[in-house]
């Protein structure tokens, strides 16, 4: 699951745009000249925006969090789908958010603590045209479109075994179907946000839910069957709760909006998440599967690449050089903890040792670092 998401609405917009997010925490200052340049302060109980209106096209977010909490800065669609995100924003730092949008109604919203629906100022584009793209973008999208409709594809009959072993409250059979059963949906996590609100029903976490959200999905069932030790009426009702969603998805994904920025931004949103999440094991706290998602993520984080990898690399060949190195160690570094690397048979995480646990991280945020710079790699 991709932590402290906001709510997800899923009615259709009028608009549609093409995202990038580009740009480290630092501690100097942002380049706020311009037309096309908001400056968005963000303290822990206001978000300040510099202007309401602004070209359509290339855009500029200058953020500066001048709060005592990490926060967060989304643009929205006015439906509360993400356009774009910037999360864990440092008390006293400063990030660049650039964007490519076109002319309709945003928002932009700052989530001091990295809760709630976030404070939120309604901005506009007007005019302008959204720059053609590169057609070899348009080929990695519509090929990792390719990729994420067989992960949901192969998805669903693993996500049928499970529930039937649920339904048929067979637990040892339900507990070997559970870590499979997430593999497809944790490779397609870097354009999750694309999937409206599949996201919170199957694969939130007890305390990532919303006020008055009701707890389904994968997590629900894994804390039943390995914490409760208990299937009862409720856990096979969600069981079937589970694979009408995941069908959901299915049908979803040769809709959804992904696009080469949004495949490069959730790519590398998705490794800070696991770096600062799932590292740390709560993500499988009760069946301690954490390594099969680990791996799932970084496979689909490297797909991304992967297709994005031949623009990225005329525009910054230093940095394709470098994510091919990160990669490649942090694969080698998930390989010790199975003995087949064709398998996905990982050691329980729990087994795991504090120092394991701080290379892999490290593994991660090596990894992440120059990953946060593919999108501006491809919208060059």
């Amino acid at each position: 699951m991709r932590a402290a998401r906001l709510s997800v609405v899923t009615a259709t917009a009028a608009v549609a745009a093409l995202t990038a997010v580009t740009g480290c925490t630092e501690k100097g200052s942002s380049d706020s000249s311009g037309e096309r340049v908001i400056n968005v302060t963000a303290t822990d109980d206001k978000c300040e925006i510099s202007k309401k209106e602004f070209p359509a096209g290339h855009l500029e977010l200058a953020i500066e969090n001048k709060g005592s909490k990490v926060t967060e800065v989304y643009v929205l669609f006015p439906d509360d789908r993400i356009v774009t995100e910037r999360e864990n924003i440092g008390p006293g730092t400063k990030q660049k958010v650039t964007a490519e949008v076109k002319a309709g109604d945003y928002r932009i919203a700052c989530k001091p603590g990295m809760k709630g629906d976030g404070i939120r100022q309604d901005v506009k584009a007007t005019g302008g045209k959204v720059a053609k793209r590169d057609p070899r973008l348009d080929k990695a999208v519509a090929a990792y479109r390719t990729y994420a409709q067989e992960q949901a594809d192969e998805t669903l009959p693993k996500a049928e075994a499970f529930a039937k072993a649920v339904k048929d409250g067979d637990m040892e059979a339900a507990k070997k179907a559970y870590a499979p059963s997430r593999i497809g949906w944790e490779r397609t996590e870097p354009v999750a946000e694309s999937f409206g609100d599949i996201d919170p029903k199957v694969d939130v976490r007890a305390d990532g839910l919303e006020d008055g959200q009701k707890w389904t999905g994968w997590h629900r069932l894994e804390k039943a069957l390995w914490q409760d030790k208990k299937i009862g009426a409720t856990e096979k009702t969600l069981a079937d709760q589970l694979v009408t969603d995941l069908t959901d998805w299915q049908k979803r994904v040769g809709k959804a909006d992904i696009t080469p920025t949004s495949m490069a931004n959730g790519a590398k949103e998705l490794l800070d998440e696991v770096a600062t999440g799932k590292v740390t094991g709560e993500e499988e706290r009760y069946s301690h599967t954490d390594l099969v998602d680990f791996k799932a993520n970084v496979e689909g984080a490297e797909k991304s690449y992967e297709l994005l990898k031949p623009v990225a690399k005329e525009n910054d060949a230093p940095l394709v050089t470098e994510l091919d190195k990160q990669f490649a160690a942090l694969n080698t570094l998930l390989d010790k903890y199975r003995a087949n690397p064709s398998s996905y048979d990982f050691v329980s995480y729990d087994k795991v040792g504090e120092a394991d646990r701080k290379k892999l991280s490290d593994g991660v945020n090596a990894l992440a670092e120059p990953l946060s710079k593919l999108a501006a790699a491809v919208a060059k």
